[in-house]
């Protein structure tokens, strides 16, 4: 049947992911770091993603599609529900030994990584030409390797970076990462969208709070999107907050 569906030029989508989160049927998700229609059938025509996008990639066509199926929208929504729903809190370790996956992929085992405690003073700036000790607590690091019952989770303040901030802004260690579970992504080049997985980590632990790292690129705004769609979906009263770095290293807004 020919019907009104929207349609995506390649050539001006950035990545940034917003139409993603402003689709109520799921009908699209990045792939390549574009955003993709999954299926004609999950697309109602309506349009509630083109006001979001910011490059007016996105457009609505007249054109030969399957016709929109509410009922096949509705399966694949509690399908997806069913297969990330957070599993039952498992309790922590007695030591923070690393739980290697089946896999036995040395890069995806969970470890907590044990640090002096951070005083006042030691939180400090520190002088000119001192070097700057890591204040990472946690491994792996990589939204999509996190594991969602990771012990060092348990009662953790996460930090939610995009990968470029750690980059762009020098002293992040001292300034964002201190006493803060850190986990790092990129919405433009990772497929999929991150919010699922961070709804998981949300429902299964006591997040005390999220802070969201990102730079002033369009393309990142998908990974403060995604946290706040999390913080939306767990089901609790989580403190979140938003910073956005320049590309030339300054906080722009905090």
């Amino acid at each position: 049947m020919k019907r009104n569906i929207i349609t995506i030029d390649p050539n001006l989508c950035n990545g940034c992911g917003l139409c993603i989160s402003a689709c109520h049927e799921g009908a699209l998700k990045l792939v390549d770091g574009k955003a993709k229609l999954v299926a004609d059938s999950y697309c109602d025509g309506l349009g509630a993603c083109l006001p979001e996008c910011p490059t007016h990639a996105i457009r609505i066509v007249e054109r030969e599609a399957d016709p929109f199926d509410e009922a096949a929208v509705a399966a694949k929504q509690a399908s997806e529900k069913t297969a990330h729903a957070a599993p039952a809190p498992v309790a922590a370790p007695a030591a923070a030994a690393p739980q290697p996956l089946a896999c036995g992929c040395p890069g995806k085992m969970a470890k907590t990584i044990v640090r002096p405690p951070v005083t006042a003073e030691a939180g400090a700036e520190p002088a000119a030409g001192t070097a700057v000790a890591s204040r990472l607590v946690n491994w792996p690091v990589q939204i999509k390797l996190v594991p969602v019952s990771a012990p060092y989770l348990k009662n953790a303040a996460l930090l939610i970076a995009a990968d470029c901030t750690a980059f762009a802004y020098p002293d992040i260690h001292r300034r964002f990462m201190t006493n803060k579970v850190t986990l790092i992504g990129c919405p433009k080049l990772d497929e999929g969208d991150y919010a699922e997985k961070l709804t998981a980590i949300l429902q299964a632990n006591d997040i005390r709070s999220v802070t969201v790292l990102r730079m002033e690129v369009p393309c990142c705004a998908g990974i403060a999107n995604a946290a706040k769609q999390a913080v939306l979906n767990c089901g609790k009263m989580i403190p979140w907050h938003v910073v956005t770095i320049s590309t030339d290293g300054a906080i722009l807004e905090e």
